[in-house]
């Protein structure tokens, strides 16, 4: 079985141990991957949200999958993309990072993420797909814990930015 696996679509209709939310600071939902997170999971999650006090940018939290076929939802929040000269890198690596780590805390084993802070915070797509696939191929590296990390694209460009990265091994 493939670790690492690319898939197009709607990631709260994957069946994972855990998937990825693209959140905003407050974690009290969102535009883009973070509102549909949202509406999927139901009213639930916004009050567990509540409970959580924020998250900043790079760190991550986790919460119950409520109504989406993932027993858990972790939330972490990307970086707003300015001009790659404020941190913005290592703020996305962390995203990763701390997510896997909170993901091994809970016995997870298989794990999807979308491409975080490449909408409505404008981190170049490009870049930010090299940053998650090297961090996550890093990471399994040195943890072999995990069964299966999914890339869960929704839209054209990242998915054929991911493909052709992830092709070239």
């Amino acid at each position: 079985m493939e670790q690492i696996i690319l898939h197009k679509g709607d990631i709260t209709r994957l069946e994972v141990d855990a998937i990825v939310n693209a959140a905003n600071k407050s974690l009290l939902g969102g535009g883009g991957v973070d509102g549909a997170i949202h509406r999927a999971a139901g009213e639930e999650l916004l009050v567990a949200c509540t409970k959580l006090n924020g998250c900043k940018s790079g760190e991550a939290k986790i919460t119950s999958g409520f109504k989406i076929p993932a027993k858990y939802i972790i939330h972490t929040v990307g970086p707003i993309y300015k001009d790659g000269r404020n941190n913005e890198a290592e703020l996305l690596a962390s995203c990763y990072i701390n997510s896997l780590k909170l993901a091994l805390d809970n016995g997870i084993k298989s794990v999807a993420f979308p491409n975080i802070s490449t909408g409505v915070y404008r981190y170049p797509k490009l870049e930010a797909a090299q940053i998650a696939i090297r961090i996550i191929k890093n990471f399994l590296k040195q943890n072999s814990k995990f069964e299966q990390i999914a890339f869960c694209i929704f839209d054209n460009e990242n998915y054929d930015i991911y493909k052709k990265l992830l092709d070239q091994k």
